[in-house]
């Protein structure tokens, strides 16, 4: 019989769909195991192949704990609100409510013909009224515990687009998404009290089985910094300037001040002879996004304002600077500058000829470095002794750093000139969108400027329906547009009212998708708190590295602030947390720059060509991405190769979390590999009799995926089944239990497969909840291994033992055996180097 993989995968997807083979029931007296996906955006473009790495590995882990014996919870949902659904309804006049849905519909229709076995009965969108009631609801506990407030702040304004974007979607003062001018505008705005959780999202870091890089990028965003709030003063307006350092200790060195462009106080202290290249700075600056200017490697540029600052601690004045590196929303908007120990100062010094005062003596580095330092020629950053330091009645001379900064702080607040402070770089959540495709704000605004929170009853709120989306180029969202929505009579007050036309932005519904899911259909409530506590945390939650810090610190903030109301009963809602690797693929492009489709490219002597001109290419590994024409669609490669040689191929190539290049051709190779699995199942040699040798192929096999899949290594998975593979079919008979076994290990990857296997094994149980073979340690344990030993560098005996042994017991058996014990006997053992399953090598005093 041939390996028919469409008829096979059609057949078993519709057997599971209609018998909802994966429906999880909440069962409390099995143990549970929830295991989540970071849900997608259902972009038009649809799945590439590169979506797929995540998703199969989840699907692999779901279908093991279930043959493990737990409840598990492995759901899918969608992403669904957002600004690349409403730019596709401006250039097609398609609403976005209909676009999403063609788009959810494609996205699930490729995800069952992978065979993941979610449970579809809760799938959940957050575009759907049913959903978002509850995304409003959650705001509205956020805005009584006086955590979402109203302020102007300075803004990413894309006119273009007619929204405010995050940092993260500008790209050198342009939209990632269309290539758009951004500017920098201030609009009132809803803002979400984020900082006050600043603490414990840095604490209970430490409570998570997370990568510790992962970890630390989320640490470096929120940005906490102890020292202190300094207070300069300008020379002429005697204009206080608050700054905030982390070294007052270094106050001495401080040669220059330097303000955020956007400052209220530079237009107030900016002489006249400068104030026209202050205000041609201050445009330049305007379009640039503040992950541009905080770039550290880019050229520092700034102006002088023509006015001078005191320095609090010796009376000096110093220049005072605007310059982009200085960010309005972080710390106080200005900062004082101390180029002999900070490389950023050090460089602005250098590229405008500033003074550079060293206070801080190395006296423990090399003299040639020393020198440089104290001569004001080298910056650094480091521990020494403090010089230059003294004036009045503070002396710092002499002392390190921490002494040095205990007696500013002291001098500092005894002197009413500034006191000890922590501060953040974490900036408070800027929550509002001038979109139309969102959550709307379920609040009220009266005449006399108060806000009335809506009630349960009234949610959700949703948007009017409306035909044009396009931004009205001032700063306000579509809604504003459809005035009978925006200006009503309040029901419950009798009052004039106004809606806000702001709408939220696409984190919101995101931040708690998660508790949906253990409760979807519910309507009386977000999620039924006797299910949280039986689902809560998740036990495993994978996605992409490029959520590594927004997404999941603002899903952990709602958290904390869902759990501080009683609603939740973890700290934590992800209990462990893995990202999988990037997968990217070979882009052509001709000589105009265009790309070019695979399909057109051919390879000869190692360089590319377009098979239809001749024309030779350029290539380069990209992401993959529809408009680098390298995204491989899994439609495609389903259709040759089949769903499961693609899951396959998709954990063969790699470590999980590591990047991975992907080659079409390949696959084939997985291909095979079940073309060979599926010749043996329905072998002739398949036999109801028994060998030790196929038991032992068997167990071993069970051994080493069981370890290979718990700790997420399903390329090395794999491995050991095509391993298997190569020692099984040699045997002369293939023993029915083996075959079980063996069957039994693959369904997690490749489960359509392994279905018609079972089903031809005559197994009644369903696969899919079939407990997962036991091992039987005698098979393990009689595997041996034979050790080289050496003495002094000369192989002087060898032995065998069981496989994987310490290096204190193969040194053991070597001092028992009688060759080798003459060559080390009543001698000093040195040294042992030791090789694990190979050598153990001793070294004689």
């Amino acid at each position: 019989m041939k390996y028919d993989h469409q008829q096979i995968e059609t057949k078993w997807q519709k057997f599971w769909l209609e018998n909802k083979t994966y429906k999880t029931e909440d069962d409390v007296q099995k143990p549970k195991y929830y295991i989540l996906d970071m849900f997608p955006y259902p972009s038009g473009a649809g799945l590439h192949v590169g979506h797929v790495v995540g998703y199969t590995a989840t699907d692999i882990l779901s279908r093991y704990m279930r043959a493990k014996g737990y409840n598990v919870l492995h759901p899918m949902g969608w992403d669904s609100f957002g600004l690349p659904a409403e730019q596709y309804a401006i250039r097609t006049g398609t609403h976005p409510a209909k676009s999403t849905q063609e788009n959810i519909d494609n996205y699930r229709r490729q995800l069952r013909s992978l065979g993941f076995s979610y449970d579809w009965d809760r799938e959940l969108a957050t575009s759907d009224p049913s959903y978002y009631k509850w995304t409003q609801w959650i705001f509205t506990k956020l805005y009584e515990k006086g955590l979402a407030y109203e302020a102007e702040m300075l803004v990413n304004y894309c006119p273009a687009l007619g929204t405010v974007l995050a940092n993260e979607e500008i790209e050198d003062g342009k939209t990632k998404d269309g290539g758009y001018p951004v500017e920098r505008r201030p609009l009132r705005q809803w803002i979400l009290k984020i900082t006050a959780y600043a603490d414990r999202l840095i604490q209970d870091l430490d409570l998570l089985d997370w990568p510790e890089s992962l970890k630390k990028l989320q640490i470096n965003w929120i940005g906490k910094s102890e020292g202190a709030h300094v207070q300069f003063t300008e020379a002429s307006t005697k204009e206080p300037i608050s700054v905030f350092t982390t070294r007052p200790d270094t106050l001495f060195g401080a040669t220059y001040v330097v303000l955020a462009p956007e400052h209220p106080l530079v237009p107030r202290i900016t002489t006249a002879e400068q104030l026209s290249a202050v205000e041609d700075y201050q445009a330049q600056v305007a379009s640039k996004s503040d992950l541009d200017r905080t770039e550290l490697n880019r050229e520092k540029t700034g102006v002088f304002t023509g006015a001078y600052a005191i320095n609090p601690v010796n009376g000096q004045s110093v220049p005072i600077w605007i310059s982009d590196y200085v960010l309005m929303n972080v710390g106080t908007g200005s900062i004082m500058a101390v180029p002999a120990h900070d490389e950023r100062d050090f460089e602005f010094a250098t590229s405008f000829k500033l003074p550079i005062i060293p206070v801080y003596d190395p006296q423990d580095e090399e003299e040639s470095i020393r020198q440089d330092v104290v001569a004001g020629k080298k910056c650094w950053p480091g521990e020494g002794i403090s010089i230059n330091s003294s004036h009045g009645d503070l002396t710092l001379n002499g002392l390190k750093v921490e002494e040095a900064k205990r007696a500013t702080i002291e001098w500092l607040e005894k002197n009413k000139k500034g006191k000890a402070a922590t501060t953040y770089k974490l900036r408070d959540w800027l929550f509002s969108r001038q979109r139309y495709w969102g959550e709307p704000f379920p609040l009220l605004k009266f005449e006399d400027g108060s806000i009335r929170i809506l009630d349960e009853d009234e949610l959700p709120l949703c948007p009017p329906e409306i035909t044009n989306y396009k931004p009205t180029g001032d700063g306000k969202g579509p809604l504003t547009q459809v005035r009978e929505w925006v200006e009503i009579v309040d029901a419950k007050t009798g009052k004039k009212a106004f809606r806000d036309t702001n709408i939220m932005p696409q984190w919101a519904g995101s931040c708690w998708y998660y508790l949906r899911f253990c409760d979807p259909h519910n309507d009386k409530q977000a999620f039924d708190p006797e299910k949280e506590k039986y689902w809560l945390p998740v036990d495993l939650y994978v996605g992409g590295v490029e959520h590594a810090v927004l997404h999941l610190l603002y899903a952990r903030f709602w958290h904390k602030v869902l759990y501080d109301c009683g609603y939740v009963h973890t700290l934590e809602p992800f209990q462990t947390l893995r990202n999988q690797g990037l997968v990217v693929a070979r882009s052509y492009q001709n000589q105009s720059r265009a790309y070019v489709e695979p399909q057109h490219v051919q390879e000869k002597e190692g360089k590319y060509y377009d098979r239809r001109t001749g024309e030779e290419l350029t290539s380069q590994i990209d992401k993959m991405s529809k408009s680098k024409l390298n995204g491989e669609s899994p439609d495609d490669v389903i259709q040759e190769y089949g769903a499961d040689a693609l899951r396959i191929y998709e954990m063969f190539m790699g470590p999980l979390d590591k990047e991975k290049v992907w080659n079409t051709d390949a696959v084939s190779g997985a291909r095979r590999f079940l073309n060979r699995f599926y010749d043996m199942a329905f072998s002739e040699k398949v036999s109801n009799e028994i060998s030790d040798e196929a038991l032992k192929l068997g167990h071993r096999l069970v051994h080493g995926v069981t370890k290979d899949v718990e700790s997420l290594q399903f390329n090395t998975a794999i491995a050991k089944m095509m391993e298997f593979m190569n020692d099984f079919t040699k045997l002369p008979i293939y023993p029915r239990i083996v075959v079980r076994m063996a069957t039994q290990v693959l369904a997690p990857f490749a489960p359509h497969l392994a279905e018609e296997v079972w089903e031809q094994l005559n197994c009644e149980e369903s696969l899919s909840y079939t407990p997962f073979p036991q091992i039987e340690e005698k098979y393990l344990q009689d595997e041996v291994i034979t050790y080289v030993v050496q003495v002094n560098g000369k192989v002087r005996g060898r032995f065998e033992l069981p496989k994987d042994q310490p290096q204190e017991a193969v040194l053991e058996a070597a001092k028992l055996n009688p060759h080798i014990q003459q060559f080390i006997g009543g001698k000093e053992i040195e040294k042992v180097i030791f090789v694990p399953n190979k050598l153990l090598s001793i070294v004689l005093a």
